[in-house]
Formats: C-alpha cells, structure tokens, sequence
C-alpha cells in the first residue's frame, strides 16, 4: 500500500535494546514497508550530527519495529511517556494523560505475540485535543465549566482511531472552546513552544502541535475553525493538514461555529498526516454534514523522490496568493515564502502570482460568522443542560452565575460579539453581509483554483511571538489569523508543511508554508507536501528541547 515511500527513519534515541527477529505477522492491512528499520541507542556516534535527512513517517517506523518484532509496544510506549515527563514541566502540551497507555500496549504485545492481526495504527500514541470527547478520560474544551466532565461517548474521529489500533495518549491543551490564537486563553495552564518555551505555540490547537513537535506523541488531532491546526503547525514546525468541510465527522466534537468547524490532523511528516486523514475520514450518520465521497488512499499517492526524475512536479500550476506577501507581513516570513515558491519551480512548478481582491474582507467576515455561531452553541451551557452549576437562590441567578464562572473573557467577548451582531436591527447589516462577503470569498476561491491547481500563502504573517506580548491586545491577534480564516469560509482543504527558519529563540523559528487546493482534492496537497519536504534541503524539523534526544538516520 505504501511501498512508494521511503524507508523509515529511527523514532527515538532511547538507549532500549530490541532483539532483532525477521518473523512478520499477518496484518489487516497490506505490507506497509519492506524495509529494515534501525533503532540508534543514545551512545550511538556513527551519525553525523550535521546530516539532514527529509522527514520519514514515524506510523510506519513503528508498524514495521512492531510486526518485525524489532520492539514491543511496552518498549515504544514507554519511551515515549519517558519524553513526556521530561519535557512536559516545560511545555504543559497535555491537561489529562492517560493511565491506561501501558495496559493497551500490554494487550497489543499479547495480540503479536499470538500472530493476532493488529491494525494500521497498532502502537501509535495519539494526543486528542481536549474540545474532542473520549468517553475514558475528561473532556474539559479547556473551560472551567466543563471541568471534570466525562462524555458517554467517543467523537468518531477517536474512535475510528481506536478501532484501527492507535493508542490515546491524552488531552491536548487549547484556547478555551477553540477561541483564541495562542492557547493562552485556556482557563488550566499555558503551553509553551517546544523551539522557544518562552513563545507561544498558537492556537487554538497549540497543545496538540506542541506535543508533536516535542515528540511527546506520534500523532494529534486539532480542530481548525479559522486556522487552529494550521497557524500552530507553523509555529512549531510540524505538518498540519485541514481537511475539505464535511470530509470528517464533527460528531463529538464540541461546538463552536458549526459552518466553520473541522477536526484536523498534526503529523512530523506528510505521510503521517496522510494515514491519520484517511483513518478518521469517512461518512458519518451521526453528521448530516458529512460526505458521502469515496476516501482515496491517501498515503498510497505518495510517490518516491529516489527516481531520476529532476522535476517531479513538473506542470503542476500554483499561484502565492500576492495579499499574503505584501504589507504587514514579517520580512523573514516573506523571504522564507518566496525561497520555498523557488522551490517548487526547481521541482518543475509554474508559479505565479495571483490577486484575490476579496482576501482582506475574510478576517472581518469570520469573526462575525464565528462569534454569531458561537453565541448559538454556547448557550447549552448553562449549569442545567451543561456545565458545572454554581448554587443560587433563583433561576436567572443560576444561568448568570454559572455561565459568569465558567466562561472565561475571551469566550464572554465573543458571545457578546456574537449575540449583538444577531439582534434585531443589526442582523442584516453584519451577519446576513458576512454571509454574502463569504459567498464572494468562496467564488474568488474557485475562479483561481480554475486556473491553478494549488494556491500558496504563508501560514501565518508571523512566526511564534512572546507569550504575553498579544494577550492585552485582541485586534493584534485576531489579525494573524488573515492568512487562514478564508479557507474556511470557503470550506477548502489546506496542508501546512514547515519550509524554513527565521532569526529567533535558541535556534530559529520555523515558518510554515500553507497550500490550498479545490474541495475534496487532499491527496493533491499530500502529493505535492510530501515531495516538497522530501527534496528540501538543510533543514531539520527537530525543537532544540529534544534535540539531544533524536537522531535522524535511515
């Protein structure tokens, strides 16, 4: 099935020592690598540490170590919840971890060691972000009025992961409910940045991207309501991939603005992002708004970049979107952008600029559609229907109460934003136009993916700033989200990849490039992602707060 990629590269420099037995077990799946898989010890001095090799994919790193019986599940987990501890004082990627890790890798083992079938996601840890419900551990939406609450239920798109083998390893920190951009709105902790722990990671899905940024887990799931798995893919140099509207199933995941609202996938390569996409994707009965489209195999779309061939991607059309280089925009993120356009001509691209004169009216359109949605959906937690209800003498006390407590200033400002743009009087000069200025984002979309095949922007018009530095000033952080806020409004598919460094923290801050394709057309950005990461060179994705502990080798 994924015989195009390349051989896996080692996942950890733990000093464990795996027996190394060729025995292979019959799998669910087809045979995802041939390939022999090494495991460096933390003594090992045969790798230059000055190699840069591309990104390989860590899932099928460890179904290969697993089923070739090179390592135990036990073995895998345990050095993974090891980097956890370590690092997670620093980083507080995780609001609940599970206790149940170890159990489900003891029961995995006793599965291979019976030549049981295991699936495509056997022995994966998955970080789950914590607005997404799992009905084994807490689901707080990082929000004081939801603490403690145990859903009844998985969303689909964890337990599809379950079904396939994949291992929760816990709750992701975010924004509270998804609003914010920097995750310092969530009302537990804040989450550094595994390159400089004293910036953010972005929002709202920073606890997610973080962890796999810090090889804390494997792979996360974020939610992106107008950018929330993308900008923080690119604060922390990871892969970062939303999908097409209606590709995954939003049940159980809690709400914010329901047109808006897609649950997205982290990886620290295309592939991973690929796999993840494809296990979580499908109809739902339990959405009406998702599609009744065939899945494509992503990741068996991936080709191989040891061919001869010198352009790859020759033909391929893309357009940078020309409002996304211009004023307001970082220079070193300008900079970084256009060397990675170069790029893309080097693999056989045709790269021009395109103009989309309805790009700056998708910021001022979102946050009224968002906040308008999100004063609808909130308003079931109310101490009665849900939440934690604080105790009062009358009822009117007790919703004001209860909603006063458990929400915190970002979530009441939008609420109010919301509700205000809602009442009458109001509605047709706010709400009903932002609705038609997305009918014109949406169609400006489809007029230049008409005459190119992806579009290019940055992910974000800075790289990480200062934990702090935005937090008294919500126009300045709204305002970063101008890259990514357009591509849900038009309900299209976009992919993050890491394309380089700017000057900053211990060793740089990695920029990410955003690609956008036509709805449903995912596999065309991880073709194109995944040969991209693959020929760029010089360049190691690793957070200086592991790299000591992470070796890159084939």
């Amino acid at each position: 099935m994924l015989s195009t990629l390349q051989t896996p590269r080692s996942l950890s420099r733990f000093p464990l020592h795996f027996p190394s037995k060729s025995f292979l077990l019959h799998t669910s799946t087809k045979s995802l690598s041939s390939e022999p898989v090494t495991f460096a010890s933390l003594t090992d001095q045969s790798i230059p540490t000055t190699t840069t090799l591309p990104p390989q994919s860590q899932i099928l790193t460890i179904r290969h170590s697993l089923i070739s019986r090179q390592v135990t599940a036990t073995e895998l987990v345990q050095s993974y919840l090891n980097r956890l501890r370590i690092t997670e004082p620093q980083l507080k990627s995780f609001l609940h971890v599970s206790d149940t890790v170890l159990r489900e890798a003891h029961e995995l083992d006793k599965k291979i060691n019976n030549n049981e079938e295991v699936g495509p996601l056997a022995g994966v840890l998955v970080g789950v972000k914590d607005n997404i419900c799992t009905a084994d551990m807490p689901s707080t939406g990082g929000s004081r009025i939801l603490e403690g609450y145990r859903p009844a239920f998985d969303a689909t798109a964890v337990r599809k992961i379950k079904e396939l083998g994949g291992i929760v390893v816990g709750k992701t920190n975010l924004d509270e409910f998804g609003m914010g951009s920097t995750t310092e709105s969530s009302a537990f902790q804040v989450t550094a940045n595994p390159w400089d722990v004293s910036r953010v990671p972005g929002g709202s899905s920073g606890g997610s991207a973080a962890a796999v940024s810090a090889r804390q887990c494997v792979v996360s799931l974020g939610s992106d309501t107008g950018g929330s798995v993308r900008q923080p893919a690119s604060f922390c140099g990871v892969v970062g991939l939303k999908p097409t509207y209606g590709r995954v199933s939003r049940f159980g995941l809690m709400a914010y603005a329901s047109s808006l609202d897609v649950i997205g996938c982290f990886g620290s390569s295309v592939a991973d992002a690929g796999i993840l996409l494809h296990a979580i994707s499908g109809h739902d009965r339990l959405d009406a708004t998702t599609s009744k489209q065939d899945v494509p195999d992503f990741a068996s779309q991936l080709v191989s970049t040891n061919s001869s061939e010198s352009k790859p991607l020759k033909g391929l059309r893309v357009g940078l979107i020309r409002e996304t280089v211009d004023n307001g925009v970082d220079t070193g993120v300008i900079s970084t952008i256009r060397a990675a356009a170069s790029h893309l001509e080097e693999l056989g691209c045709f790269v021009t600029e395109v103009t989309l004169p309805s790009f700056s009216l998708g910021l001022p359109a979102y946050y009224i559609i968002a906040s308008s949605e999100s004063s609808s959906n909130l308003s079931r937690y109310d101490g009665v229907r849900y939440g934690n209800q604080a105790v009062t003498d009358d009822l009117n006390s007790l919703y004001g109460d209860s909603r006063a407590n458990g929400f915190g200033s970002e979530v009441k400002m939008r609420v109010l934003m919301g509700t205000y743009a809602l009442s009458a009087g109001y509605y047709d000069a706010y709400y009903k136009r932002a609705q038609q200025v997305r009918t014109i984002i949406r169609d400006s979309f489809k007029a230049a993916l008409d005459q190119n095949d992806i579009l290019i922007s940055p992910a974000s018009p800075s790289p990480a700033y200062k934990i702090g530095e935005k937090k008294n000033d919500p126009l300045a952080m709204y305002a970063g989200d101008i890259m990514t806020v357009n591509v849900n409004l038009a309900g299209l598919p976009a992919l993050v990849i890491p394309c380089g460094f700017v000057e900053g923290g211990p060793a740089g801050l990695p920029v990410g490039l955003q690609m956008i394709s036509a709805a449903y057309d995912e596999g065309k950005l991880l073709k194109v992602g995944h040969i991209f990461e693959q020929t760029l060179e010089n360049y190691k994705f690793v957070p200086p707060l592991i790299a000591d502990d992470i070796i890159t080798s084939k």
